[in-house]
């Protein structure tokens, strides 16, 4: 990802407000449909507060105009993208990030990892910068804000955890 892959992919608004994270060691059991075809069951989950409130303009289009834009910048780059990202659910509020290579993102840690990284290239976008969240706000604040309600990240192979936004 670079610095550009996400900044022109959003324009809004943004409010704040207080926000944790919290870990279930126990998954919770929820009706997952795309368990077992995208990504194998979750072996963990959590679920964040959001610091961000969904933008009221947020819909199933501008949810899938984000994926199709990431992909496309993705698809632009001189290396094979090492994910794939794309949206599922009756709105498409469901983002799905599936590793591409073997070994990459096999465990909660790795997955953190790149949630990171996908922080970090959030927090040079110009509407983190315009209202100053650019040292709070995270990848799932950026996800929040365009109405996604969870994010599952998998190997594609036997990893799968899930991120519940609240």
């Amino acid at each position: 990802m670079r610095k550009g892959l996400m900044a022109g992919v959003i324009a809004a608004c943004v409010v704040s407000g207080p926000a944790w994270a919290q870990t279930k060691a126990e998954p919770t059991p929820r009706n997952d449909r795309h368990a077992g075809y995208y990504y194998p069951k979750p072996s963990s989950e959590e679920v964040y507060v959001a610091r961000a409130q969904t933008m009221p303009q947020s819909n199933r289009s501008s949810r899938i105009g984000f994926v199709t834009a990431f992909t496309a910048r993705q698809l632009e780059r001189a290396v094979s993208p090492e994910f794939v990202m794309f949206a599922k659910g009756a709105e498409a509020q469901k983002l799905i990030i599936v590793s591409l290579d073997d070994h990459r993102v096999n465990s909660l840690y790795r997955a953190r990892a790149l949630f990171a990284m996908m922080t970090a290239m959030s927090r040079v976008l110009p509407i983190f910068r315009e209202f100053g969240v650019e040292d709070s706000f995270t990848f799932f604040d950026l996800v929040k804000l365009l109405g996604f309600t969870q994010i599952t990240i998998s190997d594609g192979h036997d990893f799968a955890h899930q991120v519940f936004l609240e």
